[in-house]
């Protein structure tokens, strides 16, 4: 049955020490088991260490990293005939971020050794910079479309 429409959209609050929404969601992505205190100490934590380590604001960095990972395109299986086509389409705002924030924690998690706060701080100092896990999975994406463009033509 086909959709009426668009559900409402709600707005995130923004977070009580940066005054940014785009933190709470970052919060929000990361938080585990409904422990959003323990999500907000990490996070804070890494904009702390980001705040000591360089010259930059830390807000500057950490909003320079999420920019620097967001895909513009990613690929999408489509069914024609017998076959599966891997289809380059673009992506709008809202899933960039998400698909970037969840790549920078998935890349944060990954790191080895330091508490939760040292490998976001880390993370957000390698994906600023263009370099690190994150960026390099937007590349591969990025990749991935561009190597599949010749089956553009099968949209949805």
């Amino acid at each position: 049955m086909a959709k009426t429409g668009e559900g409402k959209k709600t707005q995130t609050q923004a977070d009580p020490i940066y005054g940014n929404s785009v933190v709470a969601r970052f919060v929000g992505r990361m938080m585990l088991d409904g422990k959003k205190t323990v999500s907000y100490r990490n996070i804070y934590g890494a904009l702390d260490l980001l705040k000591e380590k360089g010259n930059e604001k830390p807000l500057d960095v950490f909003l320079k990293a999420i920019d620097n990972v967001k895909p513009q395109v990613e690929v999408k299986s489509r069914r024609v005939g017998g076959s599966t086509y891997q289809v380059p389409v673009s992506i709008d705002e809202k899933r960039q971020e998400a698909l970037a924030m969840r790549w920078v924690i998935k890349a944060a998690r990954s790191r080895s050794g330091k508490t939760m706060a040292e490998k976001l701080c880390a993370e957000f100092l390698d994906a600023s910079n263009s370099t690190g896990a994150a960026f390099k999975k937007k590349e591969d994406t990025h990749r991935m479309a561009e190597a599949n463009k010749a089956f553009s033509h099968y949209r949805f």
